[in-house]
């Protein structure tokens, strides 16, 4: 099977197993999807979540969060993953937001690495999911994913990883694929003990044709 074919069927699969494919974070606007990405660092979506409702109606706007302190932020956010840092990321994001931006959230993966704790893969999401750019941003669940089913061969780091899927998946569908991959690696090819009998994928899985 050549890679060209290999793509071909695992996004026809998808395509045809999985029409909708959305972000499990839960947001109303950019600002506030921004947020979620941040907190969502090393931490599940689903504990995000819980933590947002009351992060959002304190903080409704950039203007209040940028005015704000990392210590009063923190109070929010204890529960999540690293919440000093980032406390004082989402301060720092905002203070930049409004007195650049316009406290509009930009829609360019150089822009939005500008703000704290914005790396490459949290402004490929924004780009992705707010702006429907194609750009792949690549997590530990897509990274794995990719070389798992044979997207990508001996990836060295995310952004070869990035290249490569972008490079082979049609443009209009990678804001989609980003949620294909992620949510096909929470739930079905996990880490630990991928559930390859339950993997509609495995007639194309390099992975599954190994074991």
């Amino acid at each position: 099977m050549t890679q060209k074919e290999r793509y071909a069927h695992i996004i026809k699969w998808f395509e045809q197993n999985m029409p909708v494919a959305e972000s499990e974070l839960h947001y109303a606007d950019a600002y506030q999807l921004l947020i979620a990405v941040i907190l969502s660092a090393q931490c599940t979506d689903k504990r995000v979540n819980m933590v947002t409702p009351s992060l959002f109606a304190a903080f409704p706007q950039a203007e209040a969060l940028a005015a704000s302190t990392p210590e009063a932020v923190f109070e929010y956010i204890k529960s999540i993953s690293y919440p000093n840092s980032k406390a004082r990321h989402l301060v720092g994001m905002a203070q930049m937001l409004v007195a650049e931006f316009g406290s509009e959230v930009p829609d360019t993966v150089e822009d939005l690495q500008r703000l704290p704790g914005v790396g490459r893969k949290t402004a490929n999401v924004i780009a992705s999911v707010v702006y429907n750019k194609p750009t792949m941003a690549v997590d530990t669940h897509v990274f794995r994913i990719s070389e798992r089913l044979g997207l990508t061969e001996n990836s060295k780091n995310p952004l070869q990883t990035e290249r490569e899927l972008t490079k082979n998946i049609p443009k209009k569908l990678i804001p989609k694929a980003h949620h294909w991959l992620i949510l096909h690696g929470r739930y079905v090819c996990t880490a630990r003990k991928p559930k390859c009998y339950e993997c509609g994928l495995r007639t194309w899985c390099k992975y599954f044709s190994s074991i």
